[in-house]
């Protein structure tokens, strides 16, 4: 599956495993000339309560919040000297999820035996795992926007369908903005995934999951919460994702850095250039 092709099911199906294995772990094991392989493999993100170690060819240690790693058949960890690949047969799963129920696992390696390959950069995968949290981000606010036009036409108050009341269609009209806006971060970011590009994109996804979701709840009222209906679990996903390999501060402190360091005239060449101009 490329890159391309991934992406695409990202956005259009949502959560999608083969999709995530073949941008992140079928990614991560080429840098690292290990060769793709058939069976799925998933990647520890990393994070500040990871502390596996690696030692005369063996894993120990814990990795948090590892994706779909209980269904996996190989668990990849980037380390600092190099790509750490294990069986998941060798090591011991313990199933968590986040706020939407996704399965965020946690990986325990007791001395799991493992295949090494040649070192890659930590931020690569970084800004790679935030490029598939902007797909997913954009494909839920594009359903989000479908499920409260939707509602705003079916439900009615007062003899008329509330869409046609001003409010709700200022509602409207915000969730459309924000899904616009995402849509256009993810395909940007699908053609031309430099770090300038995906810090932006990833600000602007979760800027709009917040908005949109707000007005997508104002629109739906007590219904749009509940744990069954279709928009209480995209909102929940959004939330999730958010935090996901980057949230605002983290992207915009890094955005801005390195506009300050190219300088003030860069800041509109690096509006138009992006990562031709201005290097994360």
């Amino acid at each position: 599956m490329t890159a391309a092709h991934a992406l695409a099911v990202l956005r259009e199906r949502g959560p999608d495993r083969a999709a995530e294995a073949a941008l992140l772990g079928e990614w991560l094991l080429a840098q690292a000339g290990l060769g793709e392989g058939d069976a799925e493999v998933t990647v520890a993100p990393g994070g500040a309560r990871d502390n596996v170690v690696l030692c005369d060819g063996r894993l120990s240690g814990t990795a948090h919040r590892v994706p779909w790693a209980r269904d996996a058949a190989r668990i990849a960890v980037l380390l600092d000297g190099c790509v750490a690949v294990v069986e998941a047969a060798a090591v011991t799963v313990q199933p968590h999820v986040n706020l939407a129920g996704e399965a965020r696992d946690m990986v325990v390696f007791d001395g799991a035996v493992a295949r090494c390959g040649a070192a890659v950069e930590a931020d690569e995968l970084f800004v790679r795992g935030a490029l598939t949290r902007i797909a997913l981000m954009a494909g839920a606010l594009d359903r989000v926007y479908e499920i409260s036009v939707r509602h705003a036409g079916d439900r009615r108050q007062f003899g008329r369908p509330i869409g046609s009341f001003q409010a709700v269609q200022q509602h409207l009209v915000t969730i459309a903005q924000q899904a616009a806006l995402a849509g256009v971060a993810a395909e940007a970011t699908a053609r031309r995934s430099g770090g300038f590009e995906v810090a932006a994109g990833k600000l602007l996804a979760n800027r709009a999951a917040l908005s949109a979701g707000r007005a997508a709840h104002q629109v739906l009222g007590a219904l749009g919460t509940t744990r069954e209906h279709p928009l209480g679990q995209l909102t929940r996903r959004l939330w999730a994702w958010r935090s996901e390999y980057g949230d605002e501060h983290h992207w915009s402190t890094r955005l801005g850095a390195a506009v300050a360091r190219a300088g003030a005239d860069s800041v509109y060449p690096a509006i138009t250039g992006g990562s031709s101009v201005v290097s994360m």
